[in-house]
C-alpha cells in the first residue's frame, strides 16, 4: 500500500472518536482438536425429528443435515435464540472490541470515496447477528456524514436475532405484510431506514456495500471422501448401536452409489482424501457478484476459511467449546471452512468482477490502520484492567495463533472500477 493511502487511512481513524471501551470478558472462539462424543438427555426435539426423516427416507447428505439443525422453524439453532457472547457458544470480532467495526467501516469509507461516492447507497449485511457490526459501521459512517441518501438492509432469516438486531439499530421497527419482501422495516438511531429481508434476492437492487462476516461458514455443506472407487459423499445415519427410545444417536456412512451432488460437485482433478462443497455458498456468491458487476458496489466477504487446501473442517460448537456435531442436533452451532478458492472461481465465471484475496485477517487489519486504532484507544484509557483488556482483544484479532490467520477476507468491485484501483491499489489486499 502507498504511503499516501496509510496517511489517508491514519487520518481518517484519528477523526473517529473515542467512545468509552467497554470491558468484554470473551473467550476463545473456535479451536481445532477432535472430541469424543459426549450426550446429555435434553433438548432432543430436532434428534427425534431427524431419526425419524432417516428412518422413512433413508440416510440423509451433511447439507440436509445443517440445513435441518440450523433452519429448523420449529428448533433450527438460529431460529429462536442469542447464541453470541459469553453466555452463549461463541464470539464474533464484533462483539469482542469496537476496533473491528470501525476498522470495517474506515475500509468501506476509503474505497467508496475513491469512486466518488455514488448514491444513494445501500449498506448491506449478510447474517448481521446482533447487528453489532452494523451499529459500528453506521456510527463511522455518521461521524464522517455519509449517511445522506442511505440505507440499511440486513438479510436475516432469524425471527429472534431480528428482534435484538432492531433493538440495538433502531428507535422503532414495525412488521410488514407477509407479501413484501421487506419483513420488517424501522428508522436507525442515525436517521435512515432499515430493512429486513429473509435472501438477498429481496434487497433492492442498487450501488451497495455489502459486507458478509460469518456468514459463509454456517452454509449446509456436502462432504465426500476418497475411496478406491473415486469419491463417495458422506451421509448421516441412525446409529442403531446407540441409539435408545428416548435419544437417538447418529453416525456418518458413506453413499453406497454416486450421488447427484458427486457428480456435480467433485472436479475431475480434485485430490484431497476430504472434500467439503457448499453449493448455497456458490449461488448466494453469484449473487453477490452480478449485483456488484451490474448494479455497482463493493463487497467484503470476512470468515473462516481456506484456498482450496481444506480438507475434513465440519465442526460444532457449544459454549465456546468443539462438541460433536451428531450429538443432540441443534443445541450447538455448526460451521466449516469456506473455501475462498471456490468462491474466486465462481467470481471469474461471472467475469465483469475484480476479486481480491484471501487476505488474512492479520494482514486487512495491521494494513487498514487498527495498530493505529489501538494506540489511539490505548492513550484515552487510565484504568489499568481495561488497558489490559483492550490489548487482548487487539492481540486477538491479530495473533497467527488466533484469529490473525484463521480468519481470511475477500474483496470483490466492479470491472469498470479497475481504472481507479490502477491509481490507488485496494487497501489490505495484494494488487497486480
Amino acid at each position: 500500500m502507498h504511503r499516501s493511502e496509510i496517511s489517508k487511512l491514519n487520518m481518517i481513524l484519528s477523526r473517529v472518536r473515542h467512545p468509552k471501551f467497554t470491558v468484554k470478558n470473551f473467550t476463545i472462539v473456535r479451536t481445532y482438536y477432535n472430541v469424543k462424543r459426549k450426550v446429555k438427555v435434553d433438548e432432543d426435539y430436532l434428534a427425534k425429528h431427524i431419526h425419524q426423516k432417516i428412518r422413512a427416507k433413508g440416510p440423509v447428505t451433511v447439507a440436509e443435515y445443517m440445513k435441518e439443525v440450523l433452519t429448523n422453524p420449529m428448533a433450527g439453532y438460529y431460529m429462536h435464540k442469542d447464541m453470541f457472547g459469553d453466555t452463549g457458544d461463541f464470539v464474533t470480532s464484533p462483539e469482542i472490541t469496537q476496533m473491528f467495526g470501525e476498522i470495517i467501516a474506515v475500509w468501506f469509507l476509503n474505497e467508496w470515496q475513491k469512486m466518488g461516492s455514488p448514491k444513494p447507497v445501500q449498506i448491506v449485511e449478510l447474517g448481521p447477528g446482533r447487528g453489532t457490526l452494523c451499529n459500528d459501521i453506521l456510527r463511522v459512517f455518521s461521524h464522517f456524514k455519509a449517511l445522506h441518501k442511505a440505507s440499511l438492509h440486513l438479510v436475516e432469516i432469524s425471527p429472534t436475532l431480528s428482534e435484538v438486531q432492531a433493538k440495538q439499530l433502531c428507535n422503532e421497527t414495525n412488521p410488514t405484510p407477509e407479501s413484501d419482501t421487506v419483513y420488517k422495516r424501522g428508522m436507525s438511531h442515525h436517521g435512515i431506514p432499515v430493512f429486513w429481508h429473509k435472501q438477498l434476492e429481496d434487497v433492492p437492487h442498487s450501488f451497495s456495500l455489502i459486507v458478509a462476516h460469518e456468514f459463509f461458514d454456517a452454509l449446509p455443506i456436502h462432504k465426500f471422501h476418497k475411496t478406491f472407487n473415486g469419491y463417495k459423499e458422506v451421509l448421516i445415519d441412525i446409529d442403531c448401536d446407540e441409539t435408545t427410545d428416548s435419544l437417538p444417536k447418529f453416525r456418518y456412512t458413506l453413499a453406497r452409489n454416486e450421488t447427484p451432488m458427486s457428480k456435480l460437485l467433485v472436479k475431475p482433478d480434485e485430490t484431497r482424501e476430504h472434500v467439503e462443497i457448499s453449493p448455497d455458498s456458490i449461488a448466494i456468491f453469484r449473487t453477490i457478484c452480478e449485483r456488484v458487476k451490474f448494479s455497482g458496489g463493493i463487497a467484503l466477504v470476512c470468515d473462516y476459511g481456506h484456498n482450496g487446501t481444506g480438507t475434513d473442517t465440519f465442526r460444532a460448537f457449544k459454549k465456546h467449546q468443539q462438541v460433536d456435531p451428531l450429538v443432540l442436533p441443534g443445541t450447538a452451532d455448526l460451521t466449516a471452512d469456506v473455501d475462498f478458492s471456490l468462491l474466486r472461481n465462481v467470481a471469474n465465471e461471472v467475469d465483469g468482477v475484480i476479486t481480491l484475496g484471501p487476505s488474512t485477517q492479520k494482514n486487512f487489519l495491521l494494513k487498514t490502520g487498527l495498530e493505529y486504532r489501538f494506540k489511539a484507544l490505548a492513550r484515552n484509557i487510565e484504568d489499568k484492567d481495561q488497558l489490559e483488556n483492550l490489548t487482548e482483544c487487539y492481540n486477538f484479532l491479530v495473533d497467527e495463533e488466533k484469529m490473525g490467520e484463521r480468519f481470511k477476507f475477500c474483496a470483490l468491485f466492479p470491472e469498470t472500477a479497475r481504472k481507479i484501483l490502477n491509481k490507488a491499489a485496494v487497501v489490505g489486499f495484494s494488487w497486480q
